[in-house]
């Protein structure tokens, strides 16, 4: 029987590079053990100011065209008022009003309701901080 809610935490380590990583299969496994048949939505919530969730397509390029489209948009140079970490690193602290930290998704007889080519990404372009969590949560029936 599906749960109300469940919640559970995910430790991702993100490296010292910038990176999109694909959360997908974790988000499935994670409604495979609490939401079985059950209808409702899934909350993806990354609790960190550096780093958000997106959803795009990976493998085709298009996760490298979204680092690049950040780097166009907040380039890691000196003009930014925080300041501390590596240089640029203030940019990361805009990077969640560009890519939320976090996304709710519909879930429909346990399964997540996305696109064809649309995955669920962590986006991590802080390279001083490689330790993330990723709360997971499921509200349905």
């Amino acid at each position: 029987m599906p749960h109300a809610f469940a919640t559970s935490v995910l430790h991702i380590t993100t490296g010292t590079t910038e990176t999109i990583t694909d959360l997908t299969a974790e988000c499935e496994q994670f409604l495979t053990r609490n939401a079985a048949s059950g209808d409702g939505l899934l909350n993806i919530f990354v609790p960190h100011a550096t780093a958000g969730i997106a959803i795009l397509e990976t493998g085709s390029g298009s996760d490298d065209d979204l680092l690049a489209t950040l780097h166009t948009l907040l380039p890691a140079d000196s003009r930014w008022q925080h300041r501390h970490g590596s240089p640029g690193h203030g940019r990361d602290h805009v990077l969640p009003a560009l890519v939320p930290p976090h996304a709710t998704l519909p879930v429909i007889g346990g399964r997540l309701e996305l696109g064809t080519w649309q995955s669920v990404c962590l986006v991590d372009t802080n390279v001083d901080n490689s330790d993330r969590q990723v709360r997971l949560s499921f509200l349905g029936q």
